[in-house]
């Protein structure tokens, strides 16, 4: 009897853990993107790392481990075998924006930029405020020789991140090539 009530109550932690993780992980990332937001924030890269942990946290951890399983293989150039590991996490977490992101940024570094393109517009249907998502279009674009539409994005991500310095230089120089045009 003791068994079937442990279990009952395992099972109902459970069930409550995945019913109120995803709203106060929402809550977080608002409070975060809204502190990244600040024209002077020093601790700017803290709040960064810690959107990045937030968007990575699948509530998986099966599919937690897919996603580092793929980013090991995007960081030994192994583009492939990246692309399947993220595309299995797809399949099991559709709706997990940094599986769509990180499948972008390996299909780009494959030099495929039609489903690098697909996944980045997937991303950002998902997770609007995903800057990094933002900044890959804007690097897309730019791969396109689409310099309006690359600013366009760069403009987009640095609404949402105004504080790096990579972006800031694209913005700069994307600026300088399509004349103050307002894009």
């Amino acid at each position: 009897m003791m068994r079937v009530v442990l279990r009952f109550l395992n099972s109902a932690v459970t069930a409550f853990a995945l019913l109120t993780a995803p709203a106060a992980m929402a809550d977080e990332l608002d409070d975060l993107f809204e502190r990244l937001k600040a024209p002077e924030l020093p601790e700017w890269e803290y709040v960064e790392r810690q959107i990045v942990r937030v968007l990575s946290d699948s509530g998986s951890p099966a599919m937690d481990l897919l996603l580092r399983r793929g980013r090991a293989a995007l960081d030994a150039d192994r583009y492939d075998e990246a692309i399947e590991h993220f595309s299995a996490l797809i399949d099991h977490a559709p709706d997990f924006a940094e599986a769509w992101n990180a499948r972008a940024t390996a299909f780009f570094a494959a030099g495929q930029i039609g489903p690098a393109l697909s996944d980045v517009r997937k991303t950002l249907e998902l997770e609007p405020r995903h800057f990094a998502a933002w900044q890959g279009l804007g690097i897309l674009m730019t791969e396109m020789n689409r310099p309006e539409l690359a600013l366009r994005a760069f403009r987009q991500a640095a609404a949402i991140h105004p504080h790096r310095p990579d972006l800031k230089e694209a913005l700069e120089r994307l600026e300088r090539e399509v004349g103050g045009q307002d894009a």
